[in-house]
């Protein structure tokens, strides 16, 4: 399913743990690693930039130094490079995973609440907002079990969900792990004049066919088992209180719109998911339009 895993790194614990979480994937997928650490030329003082370009340089050949190193030790293949740009950052890394036809990107995270941003500024966030293929986002105190034995879809019955789903299907396929499907009716949206039973039975009516839709195409998929509810409550609590309860090893969920400008899908659903899951979160796009 991998074949090519990308991992940004910028020597960051963060960063360390997405070196980590790729590692694993590429040996279950025996897939290679290609490993980059991008040095902003935009982000340095004009008088010493010279200076500051080439220690982190310097220190970007470290951290893949080392990388490569835990690589050799599970017997993973490699490519690094330090790529130094006046472009930025996220696109750097977007265009590397184009070029070398990345299958995957594993980025690491920071921060637990929605005041915090992501690692390397707002790196990780842009990638996930424009990359064209999956990204895998880590904080460095995820909690990682190797066999990612359950994965969690949670569903709109929207394309970009849609999409995902279809990844977190074969995504479970081809690592032999049991399903979730899961519809959060949100409760602020059937709240208020125009709330009433017949509105949440029609939402939940709603998301029933979401996850029923789910449900069929995974039907032609060799999984371990499916298992599909319909919630109820604030998305973004319900998922990440679903997950936790069921031991759930990895999140699978859509994003929309291929610029900085337009939001996840779901609104801010899966920014708050990347931002607070104690588990790995795995982003899909919708394929690009040419």
């Amino acid at each position: 399913m991998y074949d090519k895993i990308l991992v940004p790194t910028d020597g960051s614990a963060a960063a360390g743990t997405a070196t980590e979480t790729a590692l694993g994937l590429a040996q279950r997928f025996d897939a290679s690693i290609h490993a980059i650490t991008v040095v902003d030329l935009n982000d340095t003082p004009t008088d010493v930039e010279s200076e500051v370009a080439e220690e982190r340089t310097r220190r970007g050949e470290e951290t893949l130094a080392s990388l490569r190193d835990q690589a050799a030790d599970v017997d993973v293949s490699t490519e690094t490079q330090v790529i130094e740009t006046a472009d930025p950052v996220h696109q750097t890394i977007i265009d590397y995973a184009r070029d070398h036809d990345v299958d995957l990107t594993v980025m690491g995270t920071h921060g637990r609440t929605g005041l915090n941003r992501l690692v390397l500024g707002s790196v990780t966030e842009r990638t996930l907002r424009t990359s064209p293929v999956p990204v895998l986002t880590v904080h460095e105190d995820t909690t990682l079990d190797p066999d990612f034995e359950t994965v969690l879809v949670p569903t709109d019955g929207s394309e970009p969900a849609n999409v995902a789903a279809g990844h977190g299907i074969a995504f479970a396929e081809a690592i032999d792990a049991a399903m979730h499907v899961i519809y959060v009716v949100d409760l602020t949206d059937v709240s208020g004049e125009y709330g009433s039973a017949k509105v949440l039975h029609a939402f939940e009516e709603a998301g029933q066919r979401a996850v029923d839709d789910v449900i069929d195409r995974a039907g032609d998929a060799d999984l371990r088992s499916v298992e599909a509810s319909v919630l109820s409550g604030t998305p973004a609590r319900a998922i990440l209180d679903y997950a936790e309860e069921r031991d759930i090893d990895c999140i699978v969920m859509g994003t929309q719109g291929r610029t900085g400008l337009e939001r996840y899908f779901l609104g801010s659903v899966t920014e708050k998911i990347v931002r607070a899951a104690d588990v790995p979160v795995l982003t899909v796009s919708p394929p690009e339009e040419n």
